[in-house]
């Protein structure tokens, strides 16, 4: 096996005395909410509201509604490319891995690492090579190279090292689509919805070894959408799935709350949208204009310190991985 590129994995508490590295992607979502005079107070609001969601999902032997509390640590990814020098590390991927802790019995229950998803070469894909392609369309290759990338993460040993499971990655489901309710209900993940068809995210998750399936939990007001590699009803415990499930709920109605925090629930035929003006703004301060922006500065950074000189080293060694 080649060595040309591995892995390092760092990881970081996220609570709120959470301070971005230097090194962590700014368009990051974490990064997002610990910034300005109310950062500590932003990121408070935020962790409460994860811990009173899970309550609220894993409500059995719990009276008070205050038995579990989530640790959550932003797992950060680097690649280290030998033709760019013993010391060159680029990063490469940012996920988070939550835990649930008992605070009744002090036990502590493995949960799911994935959930959130940054990339810096899905920023160069989305912010400067598809907009390059606007008059010719989707290139067939699209997400590709990222989608081998990703999965020779998740094979590597550095990840099976550290985490037992595959990763879900929970987002929202897409302003594109039409989803459809199923009669499949789960005691946890709720009911399921279909989407009509598949959407450009569906098909770049694809490359990524991934499927998707959408699941609006009980007391939430919108379905999610579950990225996953295995198993997605069986392979976790109902703890692990109620972790993600309040973990990306409450970054979602921070970053869509038209969607996730929308006054009334969706419907049988469902069609998201970001343009809907019943909803409620939670006490959660969040820059998505900023967002956007930085995507795009960093998929030119990318490209710039990554795909042009060291692309085709790139290609070589996630194709022959994957051989």
């Amino acid at each position: 096996m080649t060595n040309d590129c591995v892995f390092s994995i760092s990881t970081t508490r996220f609570n709120e005395e959470y301070t971005p590295s230097t090194n962590s992607r700014s368009t990051t979502n974490f990064a997002n909410l610990a910034r300005g005079e109310g950062r500590r107070q932003n990121l408070r609001n935020a962790v409460t509201m994860m811990n009173t969601r899970v309550n609220e999902v894993v409500h059995w032997d719990n009276p008070r509604g205050d038995r579990y509390a989530l640790e959550l640590d932003i797992v950060s990814v680097d690649l280290h490319l030998a033709s760019a020098g013993d010391d060159a590390a680029f990063p490469v991927i940012e996920v988070l891995d939550v835990d649930i802790v008992d605070t009744t019995t002090g036990a502590r229950t493995e949960g799911i690492v994935g959930n959130n998803f940054s990339s810096y070469i899905r920023d160069y894909d989305f912010s400067v090579r598809l907009p390059g392609h606007q008059a010719t369309g989707i290139p067939s290759d699209f997400g590709d190279l990222h989608g081998q990338v990703f999965q020779r993460f998740v094979e590597s040993d550095e990840y099976r090292e550290r985490f037992s499971r595959p990763p879900v990655i929970c987002i929202s489901v897409s302003t594109s689509r039409t989803y459809r309710r199923l009669t499949n209900y789960h005691p946890i993940l709720g009911v399921e919805y279909v989407a009509e068809e598949k959407s450009l995210t569906d098909q770049y998750f694809g490359k990524m070894g991934l499927r998707v399936r959408y699941f609006m939990p009980q007391g939430s007001v919108a379905p999610l959408a579950f990225y996953h590699r295995g198993d997605l009803l069986n392979d976790y415990s109902f703890l692990a799935l109620a972790g993600t499930i309040a973990t990306m709920e409450t970054f979602q109605k921070i970053y869509r709350p038209e969607i996730y925090n929308a006054n009334t629930a969706a419907s049988e035929v469902y069609q998201p949208s970001l343009d809907n003006g019943n909803y409620s703004l939670p006490q959660v301060s969040y820059d998505r204009v900023e967002r956007t922006q930085l995507a795009t500065t960093q998929g030119k950074f990318t490209e710039v310190n990554l795909m042009k000189p060291y692309g085709p080293v790139l290609e070589r060694w996630a194709t022959k991985q994957s051989a």
